[in-house]
């Protein structure tokens, strides 16, 4: 007996019943819907349909599914990749009722077959993707002329916008006013008219992932499924003329995230006075997340440039990023690093961009176990130490499991603003502990009286950096004013950690070293920076540490060591849900007192260096703090609202 002979309508979709009546099912059986991309939410709203009873179908797609599918769209399967989704998913629905009767267009919608597309069609249901702008204007305008119900769920956050355009009613083009414009334009009204609400934007971590120009946009899982579950909904009520159905200029938007249901009304569509603001302020923010911004997610072709392009999410002072790759061959690479002393008032001796190192090269032993790879680092003899270059070797090992790290080295980042005072847990500072190899050892200091004092301790040393003239030059070139959200060779200015008003100043101020001397001498420049910069976040925090050698460290790979111990604590907290902001230059300014490194020509500023050496030596007691790796404060609390990214790994090998 076939698969067909053994199948019973009635039987398959007998839970149906109670919902709806045996006659309402007999009734979905007659219908055929139209859906126009098998991408995305395509696929599940055919699926949703399949198992609702639906009895006929016409399918329109031309793509092929491909590994980044994945995560959102039915029928991505490995077994699926390369083959096209209109078969793959025709194929799926059929093992639902094999007695379907599917109408196909390979070749997509396009100009000459979108009324044969629609033809005979009892509704039509948009699963075109987001960016498909022009065939979806096409297909509403004939649904409108041929009055067929339309229906565009759009998966967005993790929710659904709903729009139902019925026969009779406000029409696709009436709703989004789309003509005369620019695609990038049209996809901007196409967004701002399907969610009015905007309730997915509040929790948007990664705002520069929505690309218009090179039309990528972030999706999740949830969202689409969402849709089915609503556009089936709204389907059965249209086919069986049941139930309220709320046409445009009315939608409904639907945010599992934020437990929120909208109903939003908007007479006129995107002409409504509400919704030319909500269009300015959208293109206004699209255009500064975007501009000059770096893409998030590459597409690395080999294992090493996969390795590299997370390795790359490596600290470094000021964002300096001091190093670039060159890839010899499938197990060889070479790691040329370089430091600032040249022109950083921070790294006269190369040991910051030294430790740099040492975090990316640890970061490229953590990302290798990933694709069960074992390294060998060997830094090139008689080099200068301000190019130091390492051979880097791979070895297949099936033996080496992934590093639990690995899932953190792009998640880390730093956090200068006030975090919650929360005591770090005797669980907490084990495991940050155990992360630390054979000679070194961790210093907590913790407690609010301990914490005053670090804090207190920061509040002086920022006198002396935001005063210092030598690093005046520094700190005017570090702050990416243009790019003030995410910065992919500085500091964004939003990262810093002032308020808006004193960020408006400082950026005045640092037009000229006039500006500030005048403000500091005569204004008291550096109290509110301080204050905001240094004591707030010090006192607001769950405490501070100091990672110690056993040993000084003195040569550059003890240096380079060094930074791969910093940087496993530093994921290690990452991995518990902690955030680190370092406070670096008390131990720069030690270690220029010490080896009496003449960092200014003002003989007040060397002294209070010493000074800060002192309180330095005075906050870990009878540790030797002239021994200290990595010092910062350290909480749980909000992510940051803003990040340094890293230049694209094009960038950063060598051709």
């Amino acid at each position: 007996m076939s698969t067909t002979e053994r199948f019973d309508y009635k039987t398959a979709f007998a839970r149906n019943i109670g919902w709806i009546t045996p006659q309402e099912q007999l009734v979905l059986r007659s219908k055929r819907v139209a859906i126009a991309g098998l991408g995305g939410v395509g696929g599940s709203h055919l699926l949703t349909l399949a198992r609702l009873g639906i009895g006929a179908f016409t399918l329109a797609d031309f793509d092929s599914f491909e590994l980044a599918n994945f995560n959102r769209q039915a029928g991505a399967f490995t077994s699926t990749i390369g083959r096209p989704k209109l078969k793959t998913l025709t194929k799926m629905a059929r093992e639902i009722n094999p007695q379907l009767d599917i109408r196909e267009f390979p070749q997509g919608i396009n100009d000459s077959n979108t009324e044969d597309f629609l033809f005979g069609a009892s509704l039509f249901i948009d699963g075109l993707d987001f960016f498909a702008i022009k065939p979806r204007r096409k297909v509403f305008s004939a649904c409108s002329a041929l009055d067929i119900p339309a229906i565009t769920a759009a998966p967005l956050g993790m929710g659904v916008a709903l729009l139902n355009f019925l026969s009779q009613k406000m029409s696709f083009e009436a709703y989004f006013q789309m003509s005369g414009y620019d695609e990038k334009e049209q996809l901007l009204r196409f967004l701002v008219g399907l969610s009015p609400a905007m309730l997915q934007r509040g929790y948007l971590v990664e705002p520069n992932a929505v690309d218009f120009s090179n039309q990528r946009g972030p999706s999740t899982p949830m969202a689409c499924e969402l849709c089915a579950g609503v556009a089936a909904t709204q389907a059965l009520k249209i086919l069986l003329k049941r139930g309220k159905v709320l046409s445009a200029p009315h939608g409904l938007q639907f945010d599992a995230y934020r437990n929120k249901m909208v109903h939003t009304w908007r007479p006129g569509g995107n002409n409504h006075p509400v919704q030319r603001l909500a269009i300015v302020v959208a293109r206004r923010l699209v255009s500064a997340t975007q501009e000059g911004q770096p893409e998030l997610v590459s597409s690395p072709k080999s294992t090493l440039e996969m390795i590299l392009d997370l390795a790359r999410w490596a600290p470094s002072g000021d964002n300096a990023q001091p190093w670039r790759f060159e890839v010899i061959d499938k197990t060889h690479l070479v790691v040329h690093g370089s430091d600032t002393r040249e022109h950083c008032i921070y790294d006269l001796q190369g040991h910051a961009s030294q430790l740099s190192l040492g975090a990316l090269l640890e970061n490229i032993k953590i990302a290798a176990t990933a694709h069960n790879l074992n390294i060998e680092i060997q830094r090139r003899e008689n080099i200068n130490e301000t190019t130091p270059t390492f051979d880097v070797r791979f070895q297949g090992d099936e033996q080496i499991v992934c590093d639990p790290l690995n899932a953190y080295i792009a998640e880390r980042t730093v956090q200068r603003r006030a975090m919650r005072l929360r005591k770090l847990s005797s669980k907490q500072r084990v495991a940050m502990e155990s992360a630390l190899p054979e000679g070194y050892r961790v210093l907590w200091v913790e407690g609010l009286k301990a914490r005053s004092k670090a804090a207190r301790l920061a509040f002086f040393n920022g006198g002396l950096r935001l005063t210092l003239p030598e690093a005046y030059t520094t700190h005017k070139n570090v702050i990416d004013w243009e790019n003030p959200t995410f910065s992919s060779d500085r500091i964004p200015a939003h990262a810093v950690g002032l308020d808006r008003m004193t960020l408006h100043l400082t950026r005045w101020a640092m037009q000229s070293w006039n500006r500030i001397a005048f403000m500091n001498r005569y204004l008291g420049g550096t109290l509110l920076p301080r204050i905001q910069l240094d004591l707030i976040p010090g006192l607001f925090c769950s405490g501070y540490f100091i990672l110690l050698a056993d040993q000084r460290p003195q040569t550059v790979d003890d240096f380079v060591s060094a930074g791969g111990v910093m940087q496993r604590f530093w994921l290690t907290a990452t991995s518990l849900g902690l955030y680190i902001q370092p406070v670096m230059t008390p131990l720069i300014f030690q270690e220029y007192v010490l080896d009496d490194v003449a960092f200014s020509d003002d003989p007040i500023m060397r002294d209070r260096a010493k000074i800060v050496a002192d309180r330095l030596q005075q906050l870990t007691g009878n540790q030797n703090s002239n021994q200290g790796i990595f010092m910062g404060r350290i909480g749980s609390g909000s992510p940051p609202p803003a990040r340094s990214t890293r230049l694209p790994l094009g960038e950063l090998i060598r051709a």
